[in-house]
């Protein structure tokens, strides 16, 4: 692998753990960090580390998708006016809230582990 190729795949693995960051605030760059990480884990002269980065990039960004997309379920009642007297719809507001924290800590946690060995030229597990 040379020099410049080198160069190209941190490039890559940088801008996506940029908009993984970006992800915590619209799933959008969620899906440019997993295309970019994509891109890197594809090709075959990549080193291992850097492939080892890609995979949790990508792995931390499905995760992190499928799990706000669950919390968002839970906000579903408070689209109906007329249920919003109910005790119920507050309930499910307040787990939607809890499983919403739980994502966004989720992906912070990950992007400071995957973030903190990229600085160091290891692989992240």
């Amino acid at each position: 692998m040379t020099a410049e190729n080198l160069a190209k795949y941190r490039r890559y693995i940088a801008i996506s753990y940029v908009f993984m960051f970006f992800a915590l605030f619209t799933l959008i760059s969620g899906v440019i960090a997993y295309w970019l990480a994509r891109k890197v884990s594809q090709v075959d002269s990549a080193e291992v580390w850097l492939q080892a980065q890609a995979f949790w990039v990508m792995r931390t960004v499905v995760i992190y998708s499928l799990m706000a997309a669950f919390a968002a379920l839970w906000f579903i009642p408070l689209f109906f006016y007329y249920w919003d007297t109910y005790l119920w719809v507050t309930g499910c507001t307040v787990v939607g809230v809890v499983f919403s924290a739980i994502a966004f800590l989720f992906l912070l946690n990950a992007w400071i582990k995957g973030l903190g060995k990229f600085v160091k030229n290891k692989a992240v597990f």
